[in-house]
């Protein structure tokens, strides 16, 4: 116990002492673990807590809470991606290189804050799995789905305490402008059946948020070969971030909509051979009926079954070749 004491001591000595004054005070700035064990919760409730508790309960509807909490989420999301274009990126920072501005007003200060209601958004997205939970939606609680929301404010985090500004943030700005994509589309599908005509984009958003991740990783592992005042250790962390989301994102992609591909494709391919094998029991059943319509219909004279059956083959014998043949016009109405 003293051990681990000594240990929460260092850090705390540490996080005073490299990190950002102006976040110092801020709430959940002073260490880490308040973040930890919301992130820990966070998976206990998703993972086990909430299926054990929904087990024997009816699914909950929610349909005007997911209305109100994705349209919150997008004026949200608008908000934070303009704050961070009003704090420096738009057109004072630099996409190449950009330090951290250590000042206390301005715009300094205001992408400080921008940074920290960022690192605040992470945990209102909890509610996406909390919703999914009650609604019994098991199959959206993935691995992706559970990493990606549990890791995120642990992650944000670091970039508040140490870094709230600079380059790093591009990455806020990237995550916010496809928030406001991605809510829309949860908008538009809490709004009913309707508007299931206006998604035919879901899976531009998966390859969306894909595109983010590579822009996130060229602009994070640039500065390993530029000489730039940005601590490389943040360069390793986003960059690493968005390596592993993109792979986790793809495996997605892959298992979703190319697999899914694969099965309407061979479900087509199973409609056409049936519909071709359904034809071909008509026709041959049509055939058949024609068949022993002209047996049954056409033979006369006392030549019976044994020359209806030579006929139907085809093959009647030479003595009866002339007599046995039908009257054409007894053909026909046979027909």
């Amino acid at each position: 116990m003293a051990l681990i004491m000594k240990y929460i001591d260092s850090m705390h000595h540490y996080m005073d002492k490299y990190g950002d004054p102006r976040t110092k005070e801020w709430p959940l700035m002073s260490s880490p673990l308040p973040t930890l064990a919301l992130c820990l919760g966070y998976v206990y409730l998703v993972k086990v807590l909430g299926p054990r508790l929904m087990e024997n309960r009816k699914p909950f509807q929610l349909k005007n809470t997911l209305i109100v909490y994705n349209f919150v989420q997008v004026v949200f999301s608008a908000w934070l991606f303009y704050e961070c274009l009003m704090g420096g990126w738009w057109g004072e920072y630099s996409f190449r290189c950009q330090p951290v501005d250590h000042g206390t007003t301005g715009r300094a200060m205001r992408m400080v804050h921008a940074c920290w209601w960022y690192y605040f958004s992470k945990f209102t997205e909890f509610f996406d799995t909390f919703f999914f939970v009650m609604r019994k939606k098991s199959s959206q609680v993935s691995t992706l789905h559970v990493i990606h929301h549990g890791c995120m404010p642990m992650s944000v985090w670091f970039g508040v305490k140490f870094t709230p500004g600079g380059h790093s943030t591009f990455f806020g700005l990237l995550n916010t402008f496809v928030h406001i994509v991605m809510y829309t589309y949860y908008l538009f599908t809490a709004l009913g059946p309707q508007f299931q005509k206006y998604l035919w984009w879901k899976k531009y958003l998966t390859a969306l948020q894909m595109v983010q991740f590579v822009l996130i990783m060229v602009h994070a592992f640039q500065l390993l070969f530029i000489d730039c005042n940005y601590p490389k250790a943040f360069v390793w962390w986003i960059g690493m971030h968005a390596v592993m989301f993109f792979f986790l994102f793809n495996e997605f992609y892959q298992n979703t909509y190319k697999v899914q591909k694969k099965r309407a494709a061979a479900a087509k391919k199973r409609e056409a051979e049936a519909l071709l094998l359904q034809q071909q029991q008509q026709q041959q059943q049509q055939n058949g009926h024609v068949a022993n319509g002209s047996a049954n219909g056409t033979l006369s004279n006392g030549t019976g079954n044994k020359a209806a059956d030579y006929y139907v083959r085809g093959d009647l014998p030479a003595e009866m070749e002339l007599t046995q043949r039908p009257a054409t016009n007894t053909h026909t109405a046979a027909q």
